[in-house]
């Protein structure tokens, strides 16, 4: 028996998948496996470097629980995230096109949904105020949703969620329940408009395992201001998206790598007195409109 190389074990390894019952499952290891082998002979990774990557990634998972997803927070900050995210977007709309669909413009653009996301969010009307007693500048969202060729789309569903005016999301906060956040249907015309408050810049977590990994890259940990909007309806892709703050600190380096220009808003102040629903401010107040277009589904 000929004593193995480097290349002998990657080759062992991969015909230990000869009997892989699913082709994408042994296609995904395959690959996976080839890199993994690759970049441990590229930087010569030594016992000790491997050994703190094992205990790295295993502090990740201690850090996960119902509120926290670390793995998230990693996948995100390593850019992976929006990876899989712009991959997939392109992917459906490549789709909808050998399918014949038709498309005066492209659907709106799709960024990572982050780790605080929680679902079951309140149903509220158009109109209403999803982040009553939250600390922020109020501000009044409006825009519609339509499909690529510019029609309404009614009854559409909005489910919004942000951070309060200091940066930080309800579920970072001892014992809150849901704040900044709700489900809302567009109407006949395919419209939406909501109250909330206009969003700040804010680091990622940087307490676990994450944080110590970004500060050893030399990295800043902040996102710039931004709401997120996961909107759907029946007969198109569904869309994980955010609106992002113009001007806001960190839109050219956002920690996760989020921001997407046609995705960055023009937040408009005005003076205390009637907003553009009819109500009356007594405080000044901020406005954002942007209009969603989803990509029809492939049959």
């Amino acid at each position: 028996m000929n004593p193995m190389t480097e290349d002998d074990l990657t080759q062992a390894v991969l015909e230990r998948l000869t009997t892989a019952q699913d082709p994408r499952f042994a296609q995904v290891m395959a690959s996976l496996i080839k890199h993994l082998h690759a970049f441990i002979r590229d930087v010569d990774l030594q016992p000790d470097e491997w050994m703190a990557g094992i205990q790295f990634l295993t502090a990740v998972g201690q850090a996960c629980d119902d509120k926290r997803q670390e793995f998230i927070l990693l996948s995100d900050t390593l850019g992976a995230s929006m990876m899989v995210v712009m991959l997939d977007q392109l992917r459906a709309a490549a789709q909808a096109k050998r399918q014949g669909a038709l498309s005066a413009t492209p659907a709106t653009e799709a960024t990572v949904q982050g780790p605080y996301y929680w679902e079951g969010a309140p149903v509220l009307p158009c109109g209403a105020d999803i982040a009553p007693g939250v600390k922020g500048e109020p501000t009044f969202y409006s825009g519609r949703v339509t499909d690529t060729l510019g029609q309404p789309i009614a009854g559409a569903t909005l489910d919004i969620w942000s951070g309060d005016g200091e940066g930080n999301y309800d579920m970072q906060l001892p014992g809150a329940e849901m704040a900044a956040r709700a489900r809302i249907q567009t109407d006949a015309e395919g419209r939406y408009w909501f109250w909330s408050i206009k969003p700040t810049y804010y680091p990622v977590p940087v307490d676990g395992p994450v944080g110590r990994m970004l500060d050893g890259m030399g990295r800043h940990p902040n996102r710039p201001g931004h709401i997120h909007m996961m909107v759907y309806a029946p007969g198109h892709v569904k869309l994980t998206t955010h609106l992002f703050v113009a001007n806001s600190p960190y839109i050219e380096s956002d920690a996760v790598f989020g921001v997407r220009p046609s995705l960055i808003v023009d937040f408009e102040q005005h003076a205390a007195g009637q907003a553009p629903d009819g109500s009356q401010q007594a405080q000044p107040y901020w406005s954002a409109h942007y209009d969603f277009r989803l990509e029809t589904q492939a049959a």
